[in-house]
């Protein structure tokens, strides 16, 4: 017998069994490795997108990180971190590159502050030094503990929401009407107020596939979907040779189907180690590179809290206070991924929103992460393995994971406006945003003052005053960084 089989036929209580908890979280090993693959088509979109936020800027002195060079960092912590966080805490959340995070470290830290590349990821090591220090004082546990249940149900309905977003974004289904366009409407559907373009089509192939396989309850459904979807793809790709976005409104968004020329060959980890711890006081000050500092712990803290909130109540890994055993250990780990995202210049990582795909197809143990680590290490090698499959055929699964997480909205009770409100600007604040965080922020402040308001001021806990002050500087930091020149 192989070792596969005899791994698949581990009987409960088998070694492999205990120490994931397996069978006492209701999975399986082969659904387990079926989610661990489900999550990493889902997030290997990052190996893509990260090199063209992070990659292709250069800083004050001229240096360019480089795409294959960001590429190769990005899958190799992701790798490392989701193997970690799966062995260590035990959970099916991916961790990779936290978008939104690697956009401030570009945008802000390189862009408009004029740091080099290594001192803004040597900011990012900080952060993630901070964030530990605060998961192993208990600190981050205390400021979970201290949130109202309606705001956890807002935060996970927010999310599930966002998500779908993202994938609605994604695949051209939903698009951003450009400004040129001089119309008050943001967005529009498809191109034109249509579906113009075979990438969306497949899409919605893609979509109706997975509410197919939700409703029939189709054991590995969503993988299947998956699968599926990406030849439906490579078959319209061969035929129409609809191309990248980058060339035509009309192509795929990130990776084109087919079958690349080459299966890839060593990565270029030239980048990692490149870091400058104390550079960033140096060239900016003190006060405005802890500023900077702040900013990045705040969103960090809150975009991985959020998710977890979220992925946890998803799995219905969460215990009757709503919260994850061992939340801790998880937490502690989860804060390490940014020193290693920013000490291998990839940025800062995080647990990922699109672990809820793995999730959603019967994912309950660390032992998915290990194998969507395992996949995200080959994928440094092996370029089909994120190559192959577009962002239009992992889509769909975002979608029906942000419905199945709306769900939880029956869970606020909406009759209290002092609760209705904060819940509500919460759930639309993250996906208009692009941005857990945002949301977050926006929901605590609105809490607070809407409970005060109410004459609600006992079921205000410190922490929470705290918090939105804190987020109060930190929608304020435009304005502080400019006062600070």
């Amino acid at each position: 017998m192989s070792t596969s089989d005899a791994i698949s036929r581990s009987r409960p209580g088998g070694g492999l069994d205990r120490f994931f908890h397996i069978s006492e979280r209701g999975s399986t090993v082969a659904t387990e490795v079926r989610g661990g693959v489900v999550t990493f088509f889902a997030m290997a979109y990052i190996v893509l997108l990260n090199p063209l936020i992070i990659g292709t800027g250069a800083d004050r002195e001229g240096t360019v990180l480089g795409i294959p060079q960001v590429a190769a960092a990005t899958a190799l912590v992701a790798g490392v971190m989701s193997i970690l966080f799966g062995v260590v805490a035990k959970y099916p959340f991916g961790i990779a590159t936290g978008l939104g995070l690697n956009t401030l470290v570009a945008v802000t830290l390189v862009g408009q502050q004029g740091l080099t590349w290594p001192e803004a990821m040597g900011l990012v090591v900080i952060d993630g030094l901070i964030i530990c220090a605060l998961a192993v004082s208990g600190f981050r546990t205390a400021v979970f503990r201290a949130i109202p249940d309606s705001m956890k149900a807002a935060m996970s309905v927010g999310i599930g929401m966002f998500i779908a977003l993202i994938g609605l974004v994604d695949s051209g289904f939903v698009r951003r009407i450009p400004d040129a366009a001089m119309t008050t409407v943001p967005v529009q559907l498809g191109i034109g107020g249509s579906i113009a373009s075979w990438p969306t089509l497949v899409f919605v192939i893609g979509l109706i596939l997975c509410g197919f396989a939700v409703i029939r309850n189709i054991p590995g459904g969503l993988f299947i979907s998956i699968v599926v979807t990406t030849v439906i793809s490579l078959i319209v790709e061969h035929f129409v040779g609809a191309g990248s976005s980058a060339d035509s409104p009309t192509g795929w968004s990130l990776a084109v189907p087919g079958l690349p020329d080459s299966l890839g060959g060593v990565p270029d980890l030239s980048i990692v180690g490149n870091v400058d711890l104390l550079g960033a006081f140096t060239h900016a000050g003190v006060i405005a590179a802890s500023l900077l500092v702040f900013t990045l712990v705040l969103a960090n803290f809150f975009d991985a809290m959020g998710t977890m909130t979220a992925l946890g109540r998803q799995a219905n890994l969460t215990d009757e206070r709503g919260e994850l055993p061992d939340m801790k250990r998880a937490l502690v780990v989860e804060g390490f991924g940014a020193v290693v995202g920013g000490a291998a210049s990839s940025s800062s990582n995080t647990v990922f929103v699109d672990s809820s795909a793995g999730i959603a197809d019967g994912a309950r143990t660390g032992l998915a992460n290990v194998v969507t680590g395992v996949l995200f290490l080959l994928a440094m090698f092996f370029t089909p393995l994120y190559e192959v499959v577009p962002i239009e055929a992992a889509a769909p699964v975002l979608v029906i994971v942000g419905s199945l997480m709306m769900m939880q909205v029956g869970t606020i009770e909406w009759s209290k406006f002092y609760i209705a409100l904060p819940a509500f600007l919460t759930i639309v604040t993250m996906p208009f945003t692009y941005s857990i965080a945002d949301g977050i922020g926006v929901g605590f402040i609105s809490f607070t003052l809407m409970a005060l308001f109410a004459g609600k001021r006992r079921e205000i806990h410190w922490i929470m005053w705290l918090i939105s002050a804190l987020f109060v500087l930190f929608f304020a930091h435009g304005p502080l960084m400019a006062v600070l020149g």
